[in-house]
C-alpha cells in the first residue's frame, strides 16, 4: 500500500511520484529538517507544536493528510522555489545513498508540480 502524487489533468502518461506511507513520512521529515524543525514535535504528528510557530512555504506538503484534499496549482507553484532551493543545496554531498534517494524524490516531485503549475491542475494524492 502506498501513496502516489499525480497531477489532475486526466493523463495517465503524466508524470507521478509514488511512495509507501512509511517512505512519503520520511521525505516530509527530511523536507522539515530542511526547514529548521522536527516534524515529530508538530501538531498531527505526534507533538504539540502548533504550525503557527513555524514559517515554510512547504506547509501545505508537510502538514497534508495522506488522504487529504488535493493541492492547488498555485500553492505547487508557491512550493516550488524552495524545493528546487533545497535540491540545490544538497545535491552536492553524493556519498550518501540515503540522501541521493531525498534528493531524487524530492527533484521527481518537482517535475509533477511544475506540470500541475503549468497546466493549472491539482496535484492529487492517490
Amino acid at each position: 500500500m502506498g501513496l502516489v502524487l499525480f497531477p489532475g489533468d486526466g493523463n495517465v502518461t503524466s508524470p507521478d511520484i509514488s511512495w509507501s506511507y512509511s517512505g512519503f513520512s520520511m521525505f516530509r521529515k527530511w523536507l522539515a529538517q530542511a526547514e529548521g524543525f522536527t516534524l515529530d514535535e508538530m501538531y498531527g504528528f505526534g507533538g504539540g507544536r502548533p504550525w503557527s510557530s513555524v514559517s515554510t512555504t512547504l506547509e501545505p506538503l508537510l502538514d497534508h493528510p495522506d488522504d487529504g484534499p488535493d493541492l492547488t496549482p498555485a500553492q505547487c507553484a508557491a512550493m516550488l522555489p524552495r524545493l528546487e532551493a533545497i535540491i540545490d543545496q544538497r545535491q552536492h554531498d553524493d556519498s550518501d545513498p540515503v540522501l541521493q534517494r531525498r534528493i531524487g524524490d524530492a527533484s521527481q516531485l518537482v517535475t509533477v508540480m511544475r506540470l500541475c503549475r503549468d497546466k493549472d491542475v491539482e496535484l492529487i494524492f492517490g
